[in-house]
């Protein structure tokens, strides 16, 4: 059939013998060129975006930051870290900016740029502070001749003043806070007794070293081979609360102790048989001890106050003047001052005559927890949550050794007799012994596996050393080498302080669990007692 044949561009022409049909057209020419495929446009910024079929044709257009939409959330976030970027900027600048030091000076270049010249209950180093974001924030704004001009009149004015000085002598600022007539008189009692107290432990020392009859080492083996048969002579129920400071008298005929009742109590020895109360805090008590010199007794509570005792349970003086509850309480070699420690972040020098407070000493930069007394009675000890021990001078005034090195709260303070060594029993579960003449630490004790809350050396010669613990053991070092050679086991709490009596053959302890233990080491007799001079 015809639809069935094949079709061409240019057919053939009809035969002849036919009649002529419609017209033809003519022929076709060459077929057109293909048009190219239009690309589609780049989109702009905020420019629409026209869709087409071939979408996925051709290149992707990169979009910019500006066809997201951005949220609140993270526009707020950005808008911070730029702040906190040009915050940082600015501390480093006004950390490379120079600021006068002396707070005349800065009150001075305050004025001279229109500020104020001090704020409400502003300190030295506050305003030191104000003035340098007040330069940085003035350099920033572009005010630099604002600063030029105050600094060239500073110095116009510091120009001045030398030369008025020159004609009027120097001028001397006091580098110190000047104490009162009763802290001077103290000082010199102190530096008096102190001096007689290190003349004769000095002449003793050499004694002992030249006498060919004296053999110290012997008799150092002795007395830790005497406290190495320490054994429990007693236990007694101190207290309906815990209790948190023991202190023996300077005979060892009586102990005292303190409790969280508020109450101290005095007991008879060997018997520990009560003899008297002692009432009158109003909160628990947190220490306590025994002058070394009389039967006085001093105790310290968390009503901020220190109070005297005489034996019989009468209130001899109160001790007004901390502004935050006390830690430890000691007295001064010769029982004439006492020293309280607080949470104020101070110590505090008390006569006990007049009940008057001599010296209010800061220098830790978080609360006070310990405090001791050299054996001379020239050096105070005072320890605190800083983790930091310190040494001052009571005869000047003056912190004179920082001991560094426990990393956590130092707790207990310790002087040994010898004069030289200083322990200290930290929260880090360590006790470090320190060398006053090296000005370093010679011994680390990894002495309990809870914190030391109080430390003792024997109170004699120093031959060994007693340390408490919150894991319910009492610990005795040798002093010669500081190896363990007694452990006093048998407290069912945390021990919260001991005591050793003056010729060591005693130790009592104190602690939660209410109880009095008496630790002693004359289970042989008195017959090999030996008299250590």
């Amino acid at each position: 059939m015809e639809d069935d044949a094949p079709r061409t561009l240019n057919p053939a022409p009809p035969p002849p013998d036919h009649a002529p049909g419609p017209p033809v057209p003519a022929a076709l020419g060459p077929p057109p060129p293909i048009a190219p495929i239009p690309v589609p446009p780049i989109l702009r910024a905020g420019a629409a975006s026209v869709g087409s079929d071939s979408d996925g044709e051709g290149s992707i257009p990169r979009p910019s930051a500006d066809d997201y939409e951005i949220s609140e959330e993270s526009r707020l976030a950005r808008e911070r870290q730029e702040k906190l970027v040009q915050e940082l900027l600015m501390k480093r600048r006004a950390y490379a900016m120079a600021v006068p030091t002396n707070d005349s000076a800065v009150r001075a270049r305050l004025r001279r740029l229109g500020e104020p010249v001090t704020l409400f209950g502003e300190r030295e180093m506050e305003r030191r502070d104000r003035l340098r974001s007040i330069m940085v924030r003035l350099e920033s704004e572009g005010q630099l001749e604002r600063l030029l001009k105050a600094h060239e009149d500073e110095q116009a004015a510091v120009t001045t003043a030398g030369a008025a000085a020159e004609d009027e002598g120097p001028h001397q600022y006091p580098f110190y806070t000047e104490g009162s007539k009763e802290l001077f008189e103290a000082r010199v009692e102190i530096a008096k007794f102190s001096v007689a107290r290190a003349k004769a432990r000095l002449e003793r020392a050499r004694r002992r070293r030249d006498d060919p009859d004296e053999d110290e080492e012997a008799e150092a083996e002795f007395v830790v081979n005497q406290a190495g048969g320490l054994v429990l002579e007693c236990s007694e129920i101190g207290d309906d609360r815990p209790l948190s400071g023991c202190s023996f008298s300077h005979d060892g005929t009586m102990l005292a102790t303190s409790s969280f009742s508020g109450v101290a109590k005095l007991w008879s020895m060997p018997q520990v048989t009560k003899v008297a109360t002692l009432k009158g805090h109003t909160e628990r008590l947190t220490d306590v001890a025994f002058s070394p010199v009389d039967n006085h007794v001093a105790t310290a509570s968390a009503d901020h106050t220190a109070k005297l005792w005489n034996t019989d349970g009468s209130l001899l003086r109160s001790f007004d003047g901390h502004l935050d509850r006390l830690a430890r309480v000691a007295f001064h070699p010769s029982g004439k001052y006492i020293g309280t420690a607080s949470f104020d972040k101070t110590w505090r020098l008390w006569d006990i005559n007049t009940g008057m407070e001599l010296l209010l000493q800061e220098g830790h930069s978080r609360s006070i927890y310990g405090i001791c007394f050299h054996p001379d009675g020239s050096l105070a000890a005072s320890s605190g949550l800083d983790a930091l021990a310190r040494v001052w001078d009571l005869r000047t005034g003056r912190s004179i050794l920082a001991f560094e090195g426990h990393v956590k709260a130092v707790l207990g303070l310790s002087f040994s007799p010898n004069g030289y060594r200083l322990a200290t029993g930290s929260e880090d579960n360590t006790c470090r012994i320190w060398d006053l003449r090296k000005r370093k630490s010679l011994y680390t004790i990894p002495a309990h596996s809870h914190l030391i809350s109080q430390v003792k050396f024997e109170p004699q010669e120093g031959f060994f050393l007693a340390t408490a613990s919150y894991d319910t053991k009492a610990m005795v070092w040798s002093a010669q080498d500081f190896k363990p050679i007694k452990t006093l086991s048998g407290h069912e709490a945390k021990i919260t302080s001991l005591d050793i009596t003056k010729d060591g053959q005693q130790i009592a302890t104190v602690s939660h669990d209410r109880t009095i233990k008496i630790w002693t080491s004359r289970s042989n007799g008195k017959e090999n007692d030996m008299d250590l001079d």
